[in-house]
Order: C-alpha cells, then structure tokens, then sequence
C-alpha cells in the first residue's frame, strides 16, 4: 500500500497539479523562482502540512516534526541530487534566488531549534513562524525591484551578481515584465514558463505528457496506454487511480477544462492531503509491527514519501534547464514546512489548549535542526565553488551528504551515539 500511495501521488502531481501551475504562473506572470516558492512549494508541500497536523491533533507525538525536518534534509540534498543525477541539462542558477530563499530558511530552521530546545511550543512562539512566514511573502512580492536594487548595489565587488545582470535581459522574457516602472503586462505565452515545451515522458511512474506545448490541439486522453512494455504494465497496474483522478479532478490541459486551473491546483493538493494521510497511517504500522522509533520512520520513509511531490516537480523543471525555478522549489517548499509546524502548534496553544504549551519528546530533533543549517550553508557553498549550476557532479556530491547526514541521524535517534533515549510508535 506504501509502494501504491508513492505512485497515486506521483500521478497527481505530474498529469493535474505541475500543469495547473503552469497556466497560474502564466496568468499572474510569476517568474520562474516566484513561482517555485510559492505556488509550487505550497502545493507539493501538502503532505508535510497534512502530516504535522496529524502529528499535532491525532498521533499526539513527534512524528509531524520529525518527518517535516527529515523530509527537509531530504528536500535540501536528496532532491537536489535527483535533479543533478537525472538531468541530461546543466541548470544555470542566479544569486538572489537561492540567496532570498536559504536566508529565509536559515532564520525558520533557526527559530524552530530555539523553541524545541526546552521541548515545549508556546502560542507566541508558534505565532512568531507564522511571522517569518508573512515577511519572506512580502519580500516575494516586491521581488524584482529587489533583486534590481541588490544587483545595482553589489555588482561592482560581487561577480555571481555582474553575471545574473548580463543574463537578465536574456531572462527578462521568461520573467513576464515589459517595463519596470510603467503597467505590470504579462506577455508570457503557453510555452514560456519552460515546464513542459518538449515532447518527452518526463515521468516514469504516470502517463505520457505529449503535446502540452501545442495550444491549437487538445491533449491526449490519460486512458491511452503507453507504447513501451513497462509504461503499459505500471499504467495497468495505475489505472484504478487514474480513473478515480479522472472523474474527481478537471484537466486543465485540455481545452474545456483550461479555465478551471485554480479548481485543479486545490483539488489535487487536497488528493495530495488524502494520499498523504494513508501514506502515514501505513508506515506508522510498519513503524509500530518492526518497533522501529517513530522519529527514525519520520526521518527516512515517511520524509521520503512526503517529499515524492517536490521531487517530481523539482526534476522536471531541473530536465528543461530551469534551475531557479528547482532551487527555489526545494528551499521555498522548506520554508513553507515551517509554516506547517506553525500552524497546526498555535491553532492547538492559542485556540484548543490554552492551558499549556505543546511537549515535543525527541530531542534528537536539535541534531537534525542543526544538520538543517549547516546543509544550507553547504549547498550555498557547492552552487557558488561549482560555478552556479546544478550538474552531476553537484548531484552525487549532495547524495552522499544527504545518506551520510541520514546515517548519523538514524544512530543519533536510536541512541547508539549520544544519550538520547528511544521511543517506539504506539508508546
């Protein structure tokens, strides 16, 4: 069921949650990082919500901070090396991007390691994430004129920014913005945001994507099987999931239901949210029948599992060279978790339990908040000394960091280095 539940998501996010953002970052004329940030990290990001408050109302342990810090890790270097490994294209990257997005991360990470360290959430620091949150989206909507200023500003003793204002006419385009001080006009096209222009199976656990870039001819029905021997044994093996996604979901890829972009973003978010829900009762059980710790299920499959969205999303984008949209989808889908912690903690502190703060049990979860930072502050460092761009080499740097940072978590939880005690799903 485990296995089933990482193929029904996958399915979703490729054939109904990546095209609907695509048609609203035409529409509002979000650049390429924006709209990694936002829309798309807030939408791939619904199972770690999902799963931090199941944590928080149903489990009652620290399952939802565990997975949303495991699957962090997991965001930061195991998605970036999928992008690395899998990609036959080098992403280029630009400095403000990845630079807005680690910063504001590093503060979240940050906060969270100051209010787990007494093990106990209070409302008002549960309402300071949601702050932090609120700021790096009033930073987004004032982007470009910052990322203007700062390149003006930094040029002349900084050449990561000389080269992004060479590339920025180059890219200006892509962006959507015509003038900078008149009307904000998008005059992006179909095509333009670059997700899905060439005719290729970028997936290959769903159906084929052929023919998005071709606005005058409708898009292929999902029921037409695949012509490769494997393709047709998953999309066999897949069709109860189709037909269900297909009856309860609008695809905007085709032409009728092209209007209802919106309506498919939150239906297959919220498919995403139920998918999710069932990927986390399962690998409880598993967690419980093998008597593994629940921090340690959280901080290897279930960080995994919730992460399939992000890693689909980020991959797909990293084949078409779109670097900054990937980066930004990683760190800002991280951002976005500790949004997932802050909600669901000061909806129980302000609202349900006034009477006293949130216990988190695993301080094991002070390792992992510090392993968080400095993987920050390595993957700034490999993007810059690897010249700004995501390439192989980058990628199989970043997989043996994510296994050995996995590794030592692991052994930290289970007490076999440090003092830190174990607890076992369901006690």
């Amino acid at each position: 069921i485990i296995l089933y539940m990482f193929l029904a998501v996958s399915i979703v996010c490729d054939d109904y949650f990546l095209p609907s953002l695509e048609i609203i970052s035409e529409c509002l004329g979000l650049s390429q990082d924006v709209a990694g940030a936002t829309f798309m990290a807030a939408g791939s990001s619904a199972p770690e919500l999902v799963t931090a408050f199941l944590g928080v109302f149903v489990t009652k342990g620290d399952i939802g901070v565990s997975t949303i810090l495991g699957s962090a890790i997991y965001n930061l270097l195991g998605i970036s090396a999928a992008c690395g490994l899998f990609s036959s294209v080098v992403s280029r990257l630009s400095c403000w991007p990845l630079f807005r997005d680690c910063l504001a991360y590093t503060i979240s990470v940050a906060a969270v390691l100051v209010m787990i360290s007494d093990n106990r959430i209070y409302w008002y620091e549960s309402a300071s994430l949601l702050l932090i949150y609120g700021c790096y989206i009033l930073v987004l909507c004032f982007d470009i004129k910052i990322n203007q200023y700062l390149m003006k500003k930094f040029s002349p003793c900084c050449t990561c920014f000389t080269k992004a204002m060479e590339g920025n006419a180059e890219q200006q385009p892509l962006v959507g913005w015509r003038e900078e001080s008149g009307p904000l006009i998008c005059q992006q096209s179909r095509t333009d945001s670059g997700i899905f222009q060439d005719e290729l199976d970028y997936s290959q656990l769903s159906t084929s994507l052929h023919g998005l870039d071709e606005i005058s001819e409708d898009h292929p029905s999902v029921f037409t099987m695949p012509e490769a021997d494997m393709k047709r044994i998953i999309w066999v093996l897949s069709l109860p999931i189709i037909t269900l996604l297909y009856l309860t979901i609008p695809d905007c890829r085709r032409q009728f239901w092209r209007n209802w972009f919106m309506v498919t973003f939150l239906i297959s978010a919220a498919w995403i949210s139920a998918i999710t829900y069932v990927l986390v009762w399962m690998i409880t059980i598993a967690g419980e029948t093998l008597g593994i710790p629940e921090s340690v299920m959280g901080l290897t499959l279930l960080a995994a599992g919730t992460s399939v969205p992000d890693t689909v999303a980020s991959v797909l984008v990293a084949r078409k060279g779109n670097g900054d949209m990937a980066m930004s989808n990683i760190v800002g889908s991280n951002v976005f978790d500790m949004l997932c912690l802050g909600v669901p903690w000061f909806i129980k502190t302000a609202f349900i339990n006034t009477s006293g703060p949130i216990e988190v049990n695993s301080s094991g979860l002070t390792y992992t908040a510090i392993s968080l930072i400095c993987s920050v502050v390595f993957i700034s460092l490999a993007v810059h000394l690897n010249g700004w761009k995501i390439d192989k080499k980058l990628g199989a740097i970043c997989l043996v960091l994510y296994l050995i940072f996995t590794i030592l978590s692991i052994l930290y939880e289970l007490g076999i280095i440090g003092n830190n005690p174990t607890r076992v799903c369901g006690n």
